[in-house]
């Protein structure tokens, strides 16, 4: 048995007066008392003044085989099986180093994560959706998720059951990395989007959409999606959310994924053409902050996630910065940090095995220095990451 000892705790969900001592065996969570609580007779006990103690992050929206690279998507087709778990490795290494120690991977190519990474028996937890389900030539394309008309979008979320994906991902208009595609258009009509919803729950699978424009944010609540992604509701004028969808969005309980977090340290030149549309509707970092803090205050549950691995401004493990970047949006610390793990371990189906600090549960912990609950830049402050009851290093012991 070990232990870790903290004086500041975040349990997933809020902070836990007196502090915390996490017992853990075999993996798992075996006990949670207060930090003054004596360990048990024999037990090592990991205790550095001055750090936090929260659940291991959760970086809700991946790209496993991204490379973060300006071509990090145009590549993939181009890659062999042995590249693709290459960068699959690399990518959960970086996750970890950043503690993050679940992610859910929602744009799958030729099915390497599902078949290969999904049950990896140790390191970050992995939920997987495999390929997204997009339109005929539509965002993400290349990934092998092509389908056409209610028969086929309802083959394609059997085709997912059948080969062990964890979630259904459908691309509901078009995106920013696949150039040939529109953001502010819609991809499938409502009644398609319903067709892949209920064929979903029927097999027991959650479907996230991803949405950028207004009317496809729309449509998803519609249609009865259990999450969506980006949500920046673009219209011709630029980014807003109208209080009556924020509302109908938190009525609803379906969660969003605003995929914050960039790196500005390696922000390049868009493409010409993405360029003269974010300059014609305005879109900017400011911008879509005060769109995200629309979403908030009308009432709907944020989580988090980076859509880390498309591009050099979304590396993986930078999901500190996404919720840092949520506090930004005007939520408060202690709600960003529960969008990282107990509310982000809700979204991707991890509740009953990670994301809060509670006997049963993973041994997926992090050590910050700092207190993240009241500055969350401390969040980056990473001093011990222990996945599944194992800890990356071995921290000064008292």
């Amino acid at each position: 048995m070990q232990a870790y000892r903290a004086d500041i705790a975040f349990d997933g969900h809020g902070p836990l007066p007196g502090g915390a001592l996490v017992l853990v065996e075999d993996g798992a969570i075996v006990g949670v008392e207060s930090a003054g609580a004596p360990a048990p007779d024999g037990c090592e006990v990991i205790h550095i003044p001055g750090t936090t103690l929260l659940p291991g992050l959760i970086d809700a929206h991946s790209h496993l085989c991204g490379n973060s690279e300006p071509d990090a998507l145009d590549r993939l087709p181009g890659l062999s099986e042995d590249e693709l778990d290459a960068a699959v490795d690399a990518a959960l290494a970086a996750q970890l180093a950043a503690g993050v120690t679940a992610v859910r991977d929602v744009g799958d190519h030729r099915w390497r994560v599902v078949d290969r990474h999904h049950e990896r028996p140790d390191g970050p937890t992995v939920v997987a959706s495999g390929p997204p389900i997009t339109s005929v030539g539509g965002h993400c394309a290349s990934m092998g998720g092509e389908a056409r008309g209610i028969e086929e979008l309802r083959r394609a979320v059997r085709e997912r059951a059948d080969r062990g994906a964890d979630l259904i991902k459908i691309m509901a208009t078009g995106g920013v990395m696949t150039p040939a595609t529109d953001i502010r258009a819609c991809q499938f009509e409502i009644a398609e989007l319903r067709a892949v919803v209920e064929e979903a729950h029927r097999l027991g699978l959650p479907v996230t959409a991803h949405a950028h424009a207004l009317t496809g944010v729309e449509n998803c609540v519609a249609a009865g999606v259990d999450g969506i992604e980006h949500c920046s509701c673009i219209t011709e004028d630029g980014i807003h959310t109208p209080p009556e969808l924020a509302e109908a969005i938190a009525a609803a309980g379906i969660m969003v994924c605003p995929t914050l977090g960039h790196d500005q340290s390696r922000l390049t030149e868009p493409p010409p053409a993405l360029a003269a549309l974010i300059k014609r509707i305005g879109i900017s970092v400011e911008a879509r902050h005060a769109q995200v803090a629309d979403l908030y205050r009308g009432g709907v549950t944020l989580v988090s996630g980076v859509d880390s691995g498309i591009n050099p401004i979304k590396p993986h493990g930078n999901l500190p910065q996404a919720v840092i970047d949520l506090v930004t949006s005007g939520v408060p610390p202690t709600t960003a940090l529960a969008s990282a793990t107990g509310l982000a371990a809700q979204a991707c189906g991890l509740a009953d095995r990670t994301g809060r600090l509670r006997p049963g549960l993973d041994a997926d912990l992090l050590l910050v220095d700092g207190d993240p609950t009241t500055d969350i830049t401390a969040v980056r402050n990473v001093r011990v990451v222990v996945s599944r009851g194992r800890a990356t290093h071995s921290p000064a012991k008292t």
